[in-house]
């Protein structure tokens, strides 16, 4: 009887350490999903490596990138260093910046 209190009571023990463990990845996943919003001037642009550097942070362009100019469709080749540019990007594991989304030229007034 005492060894199947005992059997029982490290199955629970292994039962309730997996889920903690599980939960708390949970929210670094889930932090990892969400888009990360950023805005400056680019300081640098490598279209070969798709690279954009805006200030000292280095974002790679990737084929799911969305990048618009004046609120239209464009490519990396319409961005200009020095020009003023703002979007989104995701970290990956080795904290590699992959953007999101670029927006390219001021941010558009909002309509009346």
């Amino acid at each position: 009887m005492k060894k199947l209190i005992a059997v029982a009571l490290v199955a629970a023990f292994a039962a309730i350490s997996s889920v903690s463990v599980v939960a708390a990845d949970a929210p670094a996943k889930e932090a990892a999903a969400k888009p990360i919003p950023f805005g400056g001037k680019i300081t640098a642009l490598d279209k070969q490596a798709k690279t954009v550097t805006v200030g000292k942070r280095v974002f790679h362009v990737t084929s799911d990138t969305k990048i618009t100019k004046n609120e239209k469709p464009a490519t990396l080749d319409d961005a200009i260093v020095g020009e003023e540019v703002g979007g989104s990007y995701k970290q990956d594991a080795e904290k590699k910046m992959h953007l999101v989304s670029l927006r390219i030229g001021p941010k558009a007034e909002p309509k009346k």
